[in-house]
């Protein structure tokens, strides 16, 4: 099968049109990948640096970000090289590195949003047991299972699916056989523990603040309004991950059935809609608490290179 090399000719047109789509394209990557960076790492700051995070459920954010700041410091710019590139010297080992981590971080960061939604199920439902139910150590084993059912995904499917197109361009799953694993492993299983759980939260939490309410309506407003707000922000979470993901996963599974049909720059474009779930990880699971705000505004403002605001209250 020939290659693409470098010294190939081309004509200008071709070139003109490659070398815009390059930069577009480039342009595009880069301010993903600075979003991705710049939110984990604010998150990431604000947990390791401020004692008051330093709570169960934050050490499962503190996860959550550091694989998405990895998919924005590793696959985001592998991809780059991938798509604009026409020198095809090392095609095979990039290809494989890149899919190894884009299948290992991404998963992790997935399954890391179910290892939340657990935490959350029993902080909820389950508050008078949730102290002794989710402890550090447990949160300790529930991130071990995240990263290590990740990279087992990934170097399973580095060896034994990721293949090239007939285009020589690097593509993911080819076959069905392949995809199966990646697939169910890395987004509906996860998924559909996630919907499940926040189905139940939801119901929880609207039943107490119904009969919160019929106990004594004038003095728990307040508390009606935050279940609400918790609610909303359930919702907002769920929404923000299925249409991120969705889109990808039925494309990867609905393709081998379809013998193919599904354009290769379709397929492309919902893969980067996945990719940006990163980028709004840090939005959903941190600006919509108070803490986290303000958190964030030491360390943009540089309060913290000021004095020791380790032990400072965030809200």
């Amino acid at each position: 099968m020939d290659k693409h090399f470098c010294n190939q000719s081309e004509n200008v047109s071709g070139m003109s049109a490659l070398t815009t789509t390059t930069y577009l394209l480039c342009v595009f990557i880069g301010s993903l990948s600075v979003l991705i960076m710049c939110g984990n790492l604010l998150l990431i700051t604000s947990i390791i640096y401020f004692k008051q995070l330093h709570t169960p459920t934050n050490y499962l954010i503190l996860s959550l970000a550091v694989a998405d700041l990895l998919v924005g410091l590793t696959v985001l710019p592998f991809s780059t090289i991938l798509a604009v590139s026409s020198c095809w010297y090392l095609e095979d080992l990039l290809c494989k590195v890149r899919n190894s981590f884009d299948i290992f971080l991404c998963t992790s960061s997935i399954l890391n949003l179910c290892s939340i939604s657990v935490d959350r199920y029993y902080a909820v439902c389950k508050p008078l047991r949730y102290r002794a139910k989710i402890n550090v150590h447990v949160i300790v084993i529930m991130i071990l299972v995240s990263w290590t059912v990740s990279a087992i995904n990934g170097i399973i499917m580095t060896f034994l699916g990721v293949n090239k197109g007939q285009s020589n361009r690097c593509v993911l799953f080819q076959n069905l056989s392949s995809a199966i694993m990646p697939i169910v492993f890395g987004f509906y299983f996860p998924a559909i523990v996630m919907v499940t759980i926040y189905l139940k939260i939801m119901m929880v939490a609207q039943r107490q603040a119904h009969s919160i309410h019929n106990a004594t309506c004038q003095s728990t407003k307040s508390e009606i309004k935050k279940e609400r707000k918790a609610t909303k922000t359930l919702a907002i979470v769920m929404g923000v991950f299925l249409i991120c993901w969705t889109p990808f996963f039925l494309c990867m599974t609905f393709n081998p059935l379809s013998n193919y049909t599904i354009p290769v720059a379709m397929i492309a474009a919902f893969k980067w809609l996945g990719w940006s779930n990163s980028m709004l990880n840090p939005l959903v699971y941190a600006f919509f608490y108070s803490w986290f705000r303000s958190a964030f505004r030491m360390i943009i403002s540089g309060k913290i290179f000021q004095g020791d605001f380790t032990h400072s209250r965030l809200f």
